[in-house]
């Protein structure tokens, strides 16, 4: 069995630096630097495995509706995907130590959601609804927020407002993980509806060259897996995207999901989303080295 890895995989620049954080704070703490619990406002990155290992380091998972029962001086980190404005007051009230691991990326759509809804903009942001960058932005955007999740919802957003009626001051942003494809639609189907409209691609770079790697792999192999944690919004398009041009397309979270049909392939493709550590791409390349053909 020949294996080929996708030319771009692993960490994005965003979770290298959240998860460098939490590191970096651990380390605090076994050398007694520090005394506070450490938490993550919310899953760190959407992997279980690293999840598990900073769970079993001590590292707590903090939910907004238990800011309220958080020990004073506990070391608090905002992951990659941020948080809206509300989330800092109460941890602030909560005498929290906050470090900030916003991506940079979402740290600049944030705040230019903030500052042209401030304008009198609607802001209009493509994304997937729930996702924790989305709930961020729509916190610094306010009351002239709007999600629109694909295409279809585009169409249908001005489609009843006469063109009298419809915002003149309206700005389009995007999810960093965001179909780049899907993207593209949403702002010819806006631009016709809202001939002013103001747009800002802010669909990080990383996403764009997954993508690029994953065409690409799909072409020299008989099968492609790719790596990650399933409620990952960038590892789930790269999957998607798997399905549409491979006969044989996987999504697996570890090497023991790894379905039987893989091993007997001649040319496996290994792809992985940005929140997944190389040590699982590792795992499930030595696995399939083992048992294949």
């Amino acid at each position: 069995m020949q294996i080929i890895r996708a030319d771009v995989l692993g960490f994005c620049m965003g979770v290298c630096r959240a998860v460098d954080s939490v590191k970096s704070i651990l380390a605090e703490k076994n050398a007694g630097a520090n005394n506070g619990e450490i938490y993550t406002m919310g899953p760190l990155i959407h992997n279980p495995g690293v999840l598990k290992s900073l769970e079993n380091q001590g590292v707590k998972i903090l939910k907004e509706e238990n800011i309220n029962d958080l020990p004073e001086g506990s070391i608090v980190v905002i992951r990659a995907h941020g948080v809206p404005p509300v989330i800092y007051k109460k941890l602030e009230e909560r005498k929290a130590v906050v470090i900030d691991s916003t991506c940079p990326k979402v740290k600049a759509s944030q705040k230019k959601a903030e500052r042209y809804s401030k304008m009198g903009y609607k802001v209009i942001l493509a994304g997937d609804g729930g996702h924790g960058e989305v709930l961020g932005i729509a916190g610094f955007a306010g009351e002239n927020f709007i999600l629109v999740q694909n295409r279809e919802e585009a169409r249908k957003l001005f489609a009843e407002v006469p063109l009298e009626n419809r915002p003149t001051k309206v700005i389009l942003l995007a999810q960093t993980t965001f179909s780049p494809v899907e993207f593209e639609a949403i702002t010819e189907i806006l631009k016709e509806a809202i001939p002013n409209l103001e747009t800002f691609n802010s669909i990080c770079s990383a996403t764009q060259e997954r993508q690029n790697a994953l065409i690409k792999l799909c072409g020299e192999t008989d099968g492609v897996i790719v790596v990650g944690g399933k409620n990952s919004a960038n590892t789930q398009r790269l999957y998607l995207k798997a399905k549409e041009l491979c006969q044989n397309a996987a999504l697996v979270e570890n090497s023991t999901e790894i379905p039987e049909q893989f091993y007997s392939l001649e040319k496996v493709g290994i792809a992985a989303g940005a929140s997944t550590p190389f040590e699982v791409i590792e795992s499930v390349e030595n696995k399939l080295a083992e048992q294949g053909i």
